[in-house]
């Protein structure tokens, strides 16, 4: 009997590839490993759990043997992989071991939290597990330090002031959605969030996290303090690259696979946030489903190439929703804003007049996909 694929994992990723495996193959032996319970939710869903009032196990779509009957599946939930040996082809726990044939590790990323006294005291907010956590103190808290003015802290800042708490951003850059588009594109939302009433304290740092009288008290660079009931630390993700690794995978940012998805060991695939493809991370819904669609075809014997589209990302934040794709973090663009009452169109156009990016907001976002067809890559 073949020892079939091993997953590490059991996210979108694991899950979009075990289903794209099924259609692919439907006898292959897949086995999947992981931490968590490996009920399936959907991740994007946390961006608005506090103004929703919903619980953690509010988001459970589907439990974890379900899936296991449905796609004729080996779970091992609530598993820590210790180590991989590539040249047995052996994956282990503290416990047990696994044969594979090919393996793929969709180990996903974790919540970054700052290095700063006080660090242990931050919430994240990146896994159902993590929400289930924290979900009372977070249903309770009045008043909301958030740090990080990226895509997941602009959503959950919005969310948290729509549930009718204080909310007050933190961040080093000068502007919203810095490291994703230009001040003068993300003003529209700097100016709703704060219509709204979150304070934003930008060009700003945290420097210490302490208990307080009441709740915590969060000291900026500038010397000024704040008084909170909980923190949370939206600055971005870290893939995990730790066990490829310890395996001799060859690791950047996160785990390095070629346009097959294939690792440095062409026995063992990457794929999802601790993926790194092209010396990009990519860690958005549609790279990860046209990843999974490959990695697919390619572990049942084909040796097809991903390919990825010019691709949207939609910015979670109702009050002031947006859509952008390209190169909208370039600074050779010039861009040209058509602002309205009903929205905004922002085009980034590069030095031979070709669309090379845009942006696009509220009743402006179904032009987007005439957008897209536009846009050179």
């Amino acid at each position: 009997m073949s020892d079939g694929i091993v997953i590490i994992g059991s996210g979108f990723a694991a899950r979009q590839l075990v289903k794209n495996l099924r259609k692919q193959d439907p006898k292959v032996t897949i086995t999947l490993i992981a931490a968590d319970s490996m009920d399936e939710y959907n991740k994007p869903d946390l961006s608005h759990v506090i103004s929703q009032q919903q619980r953690a196990d509010d988001l459970t779509r589907q439990r974890a043997g379900e899936f296991a009957e449905q796609y004729q599946l080996r779970l091992f939930p609530a598993t820590w992989v210790t180590e991989i040996d590539p040249q047995a082809r052996i994956v282990k726990s503290q416990t047990q071991s696994w044969r594979y044939d090919q393996l793929v590790l969709a180990t996903g990323a974790s919540a970054i939290t700052p290095p700063v006294e006080g660090r242990e005291l931050m919430l994240t907010l990146n896994s159902q597990q993590e929400y289930q956590a924290c979900e009372s103190q977070l249903r309770d808290a009045q008043r909301v330090l958030m740090l990080g003015g990226g895509l997941i802290g602009s959503e959950l800042a919005m969310d948290f002031k729509r549930a009718g708490k204080q909310v007050t951003v933190v961040d080093s850059a000068a502007s919203l959605l810095a490291s994703l588009m230009p001040p003068e594109v993300s003003a529209r939302l700097q100016y709703r969030l704060t219509q709204m009433g979150v304070e934003l304290a930008l060009n700003q740092q945290l420097t210490a996290l302490r208990p307080g009288e009441s709740g915590l008290q969060a000291t900026l660079a500038s010397g000024r303090t704040l008084e909170v009931d909980a923190a949370i630390a939206a600055i971005g993700l870290r893939p995990n690259i730790d066990l490829a690794r310890r395996a001799g995978l060859a690791v950047n940012r996160g785990i390095v696979v070629n346009s097959q998805l294939q690792t440095s060991d062409p026995h063992i695939y990457a794929l999802g946030d601790c993926a790194e493809i092209n010396g990009q991370l990519l860690p958005f819904l549609q790279p990860i489903q046209l990843s999974a669609m490959t990695a697919a075809k390619n572990l049942t014997g084909g040796g097809q190439p991903l390919t990825l589209p010019a691709m949207l990302v939609k910015v979670k934040t109702p009050e002031l929703p947006l859509h952008l794709a390209g190169d909208t973090r370039s600074a050779d663009l010039a861009w040209h804003i058509a602002l309205g009452g009903e929205g905004m169109v922002a085009k980034g156009i590069d030095g031979e007049g070709r669309l090379r990016a845009f942006v696009v907001s509220e009743a402006c976002m179904p032009q987007a996909f005439a957008l897209l067809r536009e846009l050179k890559p």
